[in-house]
């Protein structure tokens, strides 16, 4: 094989992305940032956070902020039922935990799947956002989710951790 091609392999190599739903929309994140999954859990409330951070629990000795994403992302209040889930994400120095109204699969993408997120100026922010992708019949939002933890306006979860 010659190194173009070993390129050109390599470049096409699918990844695995955990695709999640929010309402009537199906996002995606890379499945090497997911830790475990679990069913939701009453959370411990912290005052004076925004509302999409629902608060902090406590996993084998480790304080894990928790966000909802429905609130996060301004898609209207959540509905905790026995199908409401959280992912446990493990951001290098950072544990977090993220609250879905479901999970749906596990996919493989390459990245010509993915296409850029269109423009939608000023009024739409699409820093965390990887692109779209077709999954099946549906469409995907892939979400950069360790941009997105990290950023400076959830810096606050650092903040939370060290409480």
């Amino acid at each position: 094989m010659t190194e173009a091609t070993q390129e050109n392999s390599i470049l096409n190599q699918a990844e695995e992305y955990l695709t999640f739903t929010l309402g009537e929309e199906e996002y995606a994140i890379d499945i090497l940032k997911v830790q475990e999954i679990r069913g939701y859990d009453a959370v411990t409330r912290i005052a004076n956070t925004p509302d999409y951070i629902k608060g902090v629990i406590n996993m084998r000795g480790v304080i894990v902020p928790v966000v909802d994403m429905r609130l996060k992302f301004h898609l209207g209040n959540a509905t905790y039922d026995q199908f409401t889930v959280m992912i446990i994400l493990n951001l290098g120095q950072r544990i977090v935990g993220m609250v879905v109204d479901s999970v749906s699969d596990v996919v493989a993408l390459k990245p010509d799947d993915i296409r850029p997120a269109p423009d939608f100026g000023a009024s739409f922010d699409t820093q965390y956002l990887l692109g779209l992708a077709s999954v099946g019949e549906r469409m995907a939002i892939v979400v950069d989710i360790e941009k997105l933890m990290t950023s400076q306006e959830m810096g606050l979860i650092d903040q939370l951790a060290t409480v």
